[in-house]
């Protein structure tokens, strides 16, 4: 066995064991769809309070409906008691794993001191990452303890409210700011009411939307300030036009998308079975690749190129570039995302030209970007495909993992940035640079390269399984792997690496847009 073969196996188990424990630790890891959820909430709250002129008009009722439902406030309420619940056994989790991880530092016996600066660091590392995800559990339970009681008092269940905050004011790890505003909140619907000092600027302070809107609403109309409560309500409205626009958008569009998806998904299984051979989704659909290298070659790119360079290798250029991991301002958390991506980018494509060129020239249909093509077509209906399937698998992924399994970082980042030039950075690394390297690595060459040993299908399906794993989230998993298999038969029919990028960049722009509308109002 040659050198660089032992070396591939011995990259190729650290690959796995690490791409392994990375999915594992993912299991406890919070998805970030409930939090997207609550933001949803938040903006449907704030459109509820949306009163035009004609606001008895049917019409406008039966829109309405249509866009916030029937019941917004009961239907937020519901929300944030499952997001309470959720927020507080990942807290009482992480509690426990950190008192286990104290326990082992007090009780284990002294390392060995060529193995304790290691050992200890690596224990630090745990001790600090837990307890941030505590302290960020602790404020994430508060807020919504907060938001709860407004909620429920806004319902005229005053005394669940009283209860609900009274939660904040019985734990001593609170920010002692929600403690004063929880008995601010608990005196304004207290009957007597009780008006506290400082009631506004704390309310102004710690509640945000249509919970602060609600709270100063309350305590304008208890001081009789009518001349506040008057611009306050305009101010309400034109908040509650907006959210309107932004429901509109994050809901109709996205359900015009599916319908539009369903429609031709449905005309494109009908024209395969009436049409057989002849029908738009037979075109290429058993026709391999003639690939030249083996599973050695195809091993390498991944291994070295994708693993190697990202995992290990551009951790350690970071700091040599004056770049740390992402902390500080959104804007540097955007760069330093790009600049990484950047660079694993151009190692992995580096590895890649490395490992083919003694190939060249290359057969027919490796890596080919037709301009003059239907490749517009394909990459829309591609897009329109995919999302009635990914919604649909989605919501099987929520009810399977039960809001754990983690999440890409990068969209809760999206989610709270409110810089415009970080959401051009976001924008730019997830919609143009990421759709270009991923589709150009998996379907461009590992898709191909696997119909040396599988059929087209088959080599659909493990290449989408592959680009799944390599975000190294459980609870992404299945909705990535059919976005791969949508995005695997588009470019196996189509031949034309141009339009996966296409669907690819549409999917993450959908996305991301989304993102920025919903943080935009909170």
């Amino acid at each position: 066995m040659s050198l660089k073969r032992l070396v591939l196996i011995v990259l190729t188990l650290v690959a796995i064991t690490v791409s392994g424990l990375a999915l594992l630790g993912s299991w406890q890891e919070p998805q970030f769809q409930g939090r997207l959820e609550l933001y949803q909430t938040n903006i449907v709250l704030e459109a509820a309070s949306w009163e035009p002129p004609e606001n008895k008009d049917e019409n406008f009722q039966a829109l309405r409906e249509a866009i916030l439902g029937d019941k917004p406030l009961e239907n937020a309420t519901e929300q944030y008691q499952q997001s309470r619940t959720s927020a507080q056994a990942n807290l009482e989790k992480a509690n426990k794993q950190l008192a286990k991880l104290r326990s082992a530092v007090i009780t284990a016996p002294k390392p060995k001191p060529e193995t304790s600066p290691v050992t200890n660091t690596s224990r630090l590392g745990q001790k600090q990452q837990l307890q941030q995800s505590v302290d960020q559990l602790q404020k994430f339970t508060a807020q919504l303890d907060l938001d709860l009681g407004i909620l429920q008092a806004r319902q005229g269940q005053t005394d669940a409210a009283k209860q609900t905050w009274s939660k904040l004011q019985a734990n001593s790890e609170v920010n002692p700011q929600y403690v004063k505003l929880s008995d601010v909140l608990t005196g304004l619907w207290s009957v007597p009411p009780r008006l506290l000092p400082d009631a506004e600027q704390l309310i102004q302070d710690n509640l945000e939307g249509w919970f602060r809107f609600t709270a100063l609403s309350q305590l304008y109309q208890l001081q009789q300030r009518q001349e506040a409560l008057t611009t306050l309500k305009t101010e309400q409205q034109n908040v509650a036009q907006g959210a309107v626009v932004k429901l509109a958008f994050i809901g109709v569009v996205p359900v015009m998308g599916t319908f539009a998806g369903v429609g031709l998904l449905l005309f494109l299984v009908g024209q395969r079975l009436v049409k057989g051979k002849a029908a738009i989704l037979a075109q290429n659909s058993d026709v391999k690749w003639l690939t030249p290298w083996d599973g050695e070659t195809i091993l390498q790119v991944f291994v070295v190129g994708f693993f190697f360079v990202g995992q290990i290798l551009v951790p350690l250029l970071l700091p040599l570039l004056s770049i740390s991991r992402p902390s500080g301002s959104v804007r540097m958390q955007a760069f330093t995302v790009l600049v990484s991506y950047l660079l694993v980018a151009t190692g992995a494509i580096l590895v890649l030209f490395l490992s083919i060129k003694s190939f060249f020239p290359l057969p027919e249909n490796w890596f080919r970007f037709r301009v003059r093509d239907r490749w517009f077509l394909w990459g829309l209906g591609g897009y329109c495909v995919a999302l009635p399937i990914v919604v649909v698998i989605s919501l099987i992924n929520q009810q399977l993992w039960q809001g754990q399994g983690g999440s890409n970082p990068l969209l809760q980042l999206a989610l709270e940035a409110q810089d415009f030039v970080a959401l051009g950075i976001f924008y730019f690394t997830a919609a143009i640079a990421a759709p270009l390297f991923e589709e150009f690595l998996f379907r461009g060459f590992l898709l191909p390269s696997l119909t040396r040993y599988l059929s087209v299908w088959g080599a659909i399906l493990v290449s989408s399984l592959l680009f799944a794993v390599a975000h190294l989230s459980l609870s992404e998993i299945f909705p990535l792997t059919a976005l791969g298999i949508v995005l695997g038969v588009v470019y196996t029919r189509s031949r034309n690496l141009l339009a996966p990028m296409l669907l690819h960049s549409l999917w993450n722009s959908g996305t991301l847009l989304s993102l920025f509308i919903l943080g935009s109002g909170n």
